[in-house]
């Protein structure tokens, strides 16, 4: 099994479905709901693919991540458009729930998928950059996102977010000297996961000036 393949696969769907989701609370036509979700799946590593020099970017090489990020954020458009009449009885904060769990979970794969690429281009040695790279390529989309969108991106606000991610990356980096590359990625991607998702429910925030 190609396992960076299925993370990326994947990664790409949780992406698609938060980028879609803000862009229809934010009142974005159909459009709008394709571009944020595609830019919201692509941006980070788009990012990290220039930082690296790699021409093209991947998300031009990659048989499926635009393809699949325009079908996900086409079918979350379609899932919320046919179903609008329920939303006024779903439970309250349902709607953020499942956009920060999406989020949770493309930032968690990734984070992981920004370190594999970042080694397998031959900085493995280079600790701390391929650490920058996984946190870049995990928190890329999302700060293009909100941007468009017209908020201030999450790494500057949101709750645990970009520490989160640099952890994972941290833990997949070194977990590698001790275990397969699969497990270690698995590991990586739910440690984020988890932090961002106990930072979401229990509200734990960075200190602030004021």
């Amino acid at each position: 099994m190609n396992i960076p393949f299925v993370v990326e696969v994947l990664g790409t769907i949780a992406f698609s479905i938060s980028g879609a989701m803000l862009a229809i609370e934010r009142k974005m036509d159909l459009f709008g709901v394709l571009f944020l979700g595609l830019v919201t799946a692509s941006g980070g590593g788009f990012m990290r693919d220039v930082v690296l020099g790699i021409v093209p970017p991947s998300m031009f090489i990659s048989p499926m991540l635009i393809p699949v990020g325009l079908i996900t954020s086409f079918y979350t458009f379609l899932a919320i458009h046919w179903n609008q009449h329920l939303i006024p009885y779903l439970p309250e904060g349902l709607f953020q729930w499942i956009l920060n769990f999406t989020d949770a979970v493309g930032l968690g794969l990734f984070t992981v998928l920004g370190v594999n690429v970042a080694i397998d281009a031959g900085y493995g040695d280079y600790h701390r950059f391929v650490i920058f790279l996984g946190m870049l390529t995990g928190v890329g989309g999302g700060m293009l996102r909100d941007i468009l969108a017209g908020l201030t991106p999450a790494i500057l606000r949101k709750h645990i977010y970009a520490c989160a991610s640099l952890l994972g990356a941290a833990c997949y980096d070194y977990l590698l000297l001790c275990m397969e590359k699969g497990y270690a990625m698995f590991a990586g991607a739910v440690i984020v996961m988890v932090v961002r998702m106990l930072a979401y429910h229990l509200n734990w925030n960075m200190p602030r000036a004021v």
